[in-house]
């Protein structure tokens, strides 16, 4: 063979070679992760993707996703769109919301309305007066006269919800989204890698989690619920689920109350009492389809103990919830219909 035809035959070689590396590297699946800060929280991503796929631009947008949440919904900026309508003292204007915060807000009106109250997002002030919000109040008992002046403030049917607007049917009342921001992160985020054409992954914003696919191995994503007890490390697994195409979001108690004399006070605050709850539930888990129903629910859930909320739960297509009551040092718990137990 001469020279000229060896040097042919080894282009072709090394061209068939690049050819089976480049398939070989799309088809190849790794487990890659993604993680930072948003929300005053962590945030991980687990997700499967070819040895050639484009990381950095996939946390740029993940990173813009979770910006526009915070513009909508973070209490702290002054200049975000829950800030500016919480100034918003006029009854007789409206403000033009972003599609996002519009869709927030129709799932707090269908909470609100599902759960007959329980869920209300415009509970802040009444949290504050106990002492649990970001204020300088201290945390204490207010009097019954402090408790029905602050309910003037409370009640997310005094804020009217048109097409990409909001009003206040009272000066004084304010949003805050906390208890379902965590969960739209989550479902925000899952839009990202989905318009990437990522089939596997899991995301977790501050232990609110939606699964899609499996891992790595092929076998289900598992998520742990946190042992519902003040002594509880954060990775002290209680109960295991596997998790595919579902969201969990978890609510508890058990890290944040004080104690008054001999009684217990919760920071889960019934909005139609103004008072802390007192059932004994220290923990609830939904499993959904959205991570934001799933995260509201839960809050709601926690108010509405558990022969209520596993009947409501019983009549929710595609979800499902376990709740833990705390009775003497022992946890019961409360299963809906078809809650995964393995």
């Amino acid at each position: 063979m001469c020279i000229q035809s060896l040097s042919k035959a080894i282009k072709l070689i090394l061209m068939q070679c690049l050819v089976t590396f480049f398939i070989m590297g799309c088809h190849y699946q790794r487990e890659c992760m993604i993680s930072g800060r948003t929300m005053g929280t962590a945030y991980h991503i687990k997700y499967n993707v070819g040895m050639f796929f484009d990381h950095q631009n996939l946390k740029n947008e993940i990173e813009k996703a979770l910006q526009a949440v915070n513009h909508s919904m973070s209490t702290f900026d002054p200049k975000s769109e829950i800030s500016l309508f919480n100034q918003m003292k006029d009854t007789q204007k409206s403000m033009s919301i972003s599609d996002d915060f519009f869709q927030v807000m129709k799932h707090a009106q269908q909470l609100h309305i599902m759960t007959n109250g329980a869920w209300d997002g415009t509970v802040k002030p009444i949290v504050n007066l106990w002492g649990f919000g970001h204020t300088n109040h201290q945390q204490h008992k207010p009097d019954d006269a402090q408790i029905k002046q602050c309910m003037k403030q409370v009640g997310f049917q005094n804020i009217i919800i048109t097409d990409h607007h909001l009003q206040k049917k009272i000066p004084d009342i304010e949003l805050n989204l906390a208890s379902i921001a965590k969960g739209f992160g989550v479902d925000q985020i899952s839009m990202v890698l989905e318009n990437h054409n990522i089939e596997n992954y899991l995301v977790e914003i501050g232990g609110e989690v939606f699964g899609k696919g499996t891992k790595i191995n092929g076998k289900p994503w598992r998520v742990g619920i946190n042992r519902p007890h003040i002594d509880a490390d954060t990775h002290d697994v209680y109960v295991a689920i596997s998790l595919q195409d579902k969201a969990i979001a978890t609510s508890g108690d058990y890290r944040n109350y004080f104690i008054d004399g001999n009684k217990r006070y919760s920071h889960v605050i019934d909005p139609k009492t103004g008072r802390p709850v007192n059932n004994g539930i220290v923990s609830v888990s939904v499993i959904s389809k959205q991570c934001t129903f799933a995260d509201g629910l839960a809050t709601a859930l926690m108010v509405m103990g558990p022969d209520a909320g596993i009947k409501l739960v019983n009549e929710i297509s595609d979800t499902e919830c376990l709740m833990i009551q705390e009775k003497e040092g022992t946890f019961q718990l409360f299963y809906s219909a078809h809650f995964p137990k393995k």
